[in-house]
């Protein structure tokens, strides 16, 4: 019998399918994975921001995990919107019981325009709980920031370390640097990152490319790859999505990146190259 390999998102629901669960099961679907999912809060929003998001109970967030793990044990975890302190902590609880191996964490805590998504006491409930049990965190530049006090990416590593976290990819796509976007890699017991670059996709269309980065990375390591080659090519499947989406004439806002171009047929030839300050 062949099996599916399975791989459960942890986040919220985005109604206009650009972000969020949405764009998870997209993803997790294109790479050749099968998407579970654990809804954490129910938004109503567009291309055009976020005009209200309607609270999922903690006992309901836990249940939909339990049920999953109970049936489908899935092969890897993501996080990402956990809305609420109460609700880490249901999802904490639960992940500290069946302790996944392959736990990607996207700490959704400042969006891209720097608006604040978590309030003070579930922030430190994220550290405090999820952050320890991650294989891998990835934050965007804002987040870095808010999370460890710093800006400079070796003083955020080590601030990240401190908080338990083993492997650190610090998103360079929200950085002002026009041409070429770099994420950094810093793997577990490496003082150096990984450098993966590639060049700036000029377009509106770019809701839920964290997600669609975290998820990426989920599928990548359930397949098989180590934490380096799976955020490489995560990095090369959000690329391609973008190029693909970016003339695509979709709502009147920020616009989604095509989850669905094809990407089991990619060639990897992004480039990851050593970062020096």
């Amino acid at each position: 019998m062949k099996r599916y390999i399975p791989v459960l998102s942890i986040a919220g629901s985005d109604c206009s399918g650009g972000a969020g669960i949405q764009a998870d099961i997209k993803t997790i679907s294109a790479i050749g994975c099968y998407a579970m999912t654990a809804i954490t809060a129910i938004t109503v929003q567009n291309t055009q921001g976020v005009s209200a998001i309607g609270k999922v109970s903690p006992d309901i967030v836990a249940g939909q995990i339990e049920a999953v793990w109970q049936d489908i044990p899935p092969r890897a975890v993501k996080t990402g919107m956990l809305f609420n302190r109460d609700v880490i902590e249901a999802v904490a609880s639960s992940l500290e019981r069946h302790r996944p191996d392959l736990l990607v964490v996207d700490p959704v805590s400042v969006a891209s325009s720097g608006s604040v998504l978590l309030e003070p006491d579930a922030i430190r409930m994220l550290i405090e709980r999820i952050f320890p049990l991650s294989l891998i965190i990835t934050p965007n530049v804002n987040e870095a920031r808010q999370l460890t006090g710093a800006s400079d990416p070796y003083s955020q590593m080590e601030e990240f370390r401190r908080m338990g976290c083993r492997n650190i990819l610090l998103k360079g796509g929200d950085a002002p640097t026009p041409g070429v976007k770099t994420d950094l890699l810093f793997l577990e017991g490496e003082d150096e990152p990984i450098g993966y670059k590639a060049d700036e996709v000029v377009t509106e269309n770019t809701h839920g490319t964290g997600c669609t980065l975290s998820s990426a990375i989920a599928c990548y390591l359930a397949l098989g790859m180590t934490v380096d080659e799976a955020v490489g090519r995560a990095k090369l499947y959000v690329t391609r999505a973008l190029q693909s989406g970016a003339r695509v004439d979709i709502g009147h806002g920020h616009g989604p990146v095509n989850h669905l171009f094809a990407p089991r047929h990619m060639k990897f030839t992004i480039s990851n190259t050593g970062y020096r300050k």
